[in-house]
C-alpha cells in the first residue's frame, strides 16, 4: 500500500535481566494481512521496547526521524551485557499515545496527547522500529529543537506497520472532531480551537516504497 495521510490545517518516543539478543536489523518478513486498524479498534495496545528519544530537526518527514533512529539503534547495540531496552505497553487511543513501563518494579507512565504528535512512521532501514515526532510541552519558540523523536522496537515488521496504522486512525478521528467543532462554530473558533488546528502527517508507505521514492528523487536531482 502506498498511502500518506497528511493534513495541513487540522489535528495532530535496570535490574539484572538477560542480555538483549534481539537484533535491530532490517526484517524482510512479509507483512501480515491483518495490519490495518480503524477507529473502532481503538484503544489498542502493543508490547514494545523503548529505544529512547532524540531531538528532531523538524515536525514532519522521515528525513527528521532517520538520523535520530540511527543514533538510538547504535546506542542500543552497544548496551553492556547486563542492560536491555525497557519493555513497555504502548497504547494508542483516540486521545493519543500512552507508554507504560513494565520492565522495572517502579512503573512509569508517559502520555502524549494526540494534538502534540505531529508525525509517525515505520522506519525504512530498521523496519521493526516505529518512530514518532512529539512537540514538547510548554516549549519556547526560541528553542532550537522544540520537538523530539521517540522510537520503539516492535516484535515484527508487521507489528510496526500495525502501530503506524493505529496512530493514523487516531489522527483521522482527531481531524474529524476538530472539523466538526469548527463547522459548529461557523469556522470562527476562539484561541482554544485555533490551538487544535495543528498539522500532522503519518506515512503509511512501506519501507521499500519510501526507499524507491528517495532513490527516484536523488536520480532526478
Amino acid at each position: 500500500m502506498s498511502t500518506k495521510i497528511s493534513n495541513g490545517s487540522s489535528g495532530g518516543g535496570v535490574n539484572q535481566p538477560a542480555p538483549n539478543t534481539t537484533p535491530l536489523t532490517n526484517n524482510n518478513n512479509n507483512d501480515s494481512p491483518d495490519v490495518q486498524v480503524t477507529v473502532k479498534d481503538l484503544p489498542i495496545s502493543f508490547k514494545v521496547k523503548y529505544l529512547g528519544s532524540q531531538p528532531a530537526t523538524g515536525l514532519w518527514g522521515i528525513k527528521h526521524t532517520r538520523l535520530p533512529v540511527d543514533h538510538l539503534v547504535s546506542v542500543a547495540k552497544n548496551l553492556p551485557p547486563n542492560r536491555i531496552l525497557p519493555f513497555c505497553n504502548l497504547t494508542v487511543s483516540l486521545d493519543g499515545v500512552k507508554i507504560e513501563s513494565i520492565t522495572s518494579k517502579l512503573t512509569s507512565v508517559s502520555n502524549f496527547t494526540i494534538d502534540t504528535i505531529s508525525y509517525g512512521v515505520q522506519d525504512l532501514v530498521y523496519t521493526r522500529v516505529f518512530a514518532m515526532i512529539v512537540v514538547k510541552e510548554n516549549y519556547n519558540l526560541k528553542e532550537k529543537n522544540p520537538f523530539d523523536v521517540h522510537a520503539f522496537v516492535c516484535d515484527s515488521r508487521a507489528m510496526a506497520r500495525k502501530l503506524t496504522f493505529a496512530l493514523a486512525a487516531s489522527f483521522q478521528d482527531y481531524s474529524k472532531r476538530v472539523k466538526e467543532s469548527e463547522d459548529k462554530n461557523g469556522g470562527t473558533g476562539g484561541e482554544s480551537e485555533k490551538s487544535l488546528r495543528k498539522k500532522f502527517a503519518i506515512d503509511l508507505r512501506t519501507p521499500e516504497e519510501m526507499q524507491q521514492d528517495i532513490t527516484e528523487q536523488e536520480t532526478e536531482a
